[in-house]
């Protein structure tokens, strides 16, 4: 069984969605079904059958959660230290032909977010920047092309 990285607050958050999917999204789903069984012919009943389809999309996340907070290996961040990037990372970069400063904490696949400056350690960049040090150059193939960044500052909160 392959460990899943992430970030306590990462469990955190599976946790949160996980119990949100078993007390409430199923309770009302199993509500939807009965209330829509209860008006007669199921084969022509287009309720029935959208709420047997949320119910089973439902219940394959609550079966992917628990899967992935099993295999969960949590890291804590706020016990890690030192100059080099490694997961869990706060980092700020500046583009280089930008000037356009960005920040982006190195997290679990799961958890990563990139509009909230969570970024994947599978990503190209965050590949890049594993083992880097304030003040290097990073150079990365992005999907739109060559893409380099200066490391301004790298903190583990």
């Amino acid at each position: 069984m392959e460990k899943v990285p992430m970030t306590l607050v990462g469990l955190e958050r599976l946790e949160s969605d996980l119990k949100r999917y078993k007390t409430e999204e199923r309770p009302a789903v199993i509500a939807a079904i009965a209330e829509a069984r209860a008006h007669g012919d199921l084969s022509e009943n287009a309720e029935y059958h959208a709420a047997k389809e949320r119910q089973s999309f439902i219940e394959g996340q609550i079966t992917e959660i628990e899967d992935l907070i099993a295999r969960a290996e949590v890291i804590d961040v706020s016990a890690l230290s030192g100059d080099t990037i490694k997961f869990g990372a706060t980092v700020t970069l500046v583009d280089i032909e930008t000037d356009e400063e960005r920040t982006y904490q190195i997290v679990g696949e799961v958890e990563s977010n990139i509009k909230e400056g969570r970024l994947s350690i599978i990503s190209p960049l965050a590949r890049a920047l594993i083992g880097k040090s304030e003040g290097d150059d990073v150079d990365f193939a992005a999907p739109g092309g060559q893409r380099a960044y200066e490391i301004l500052s790298v903190k583990y909160v």
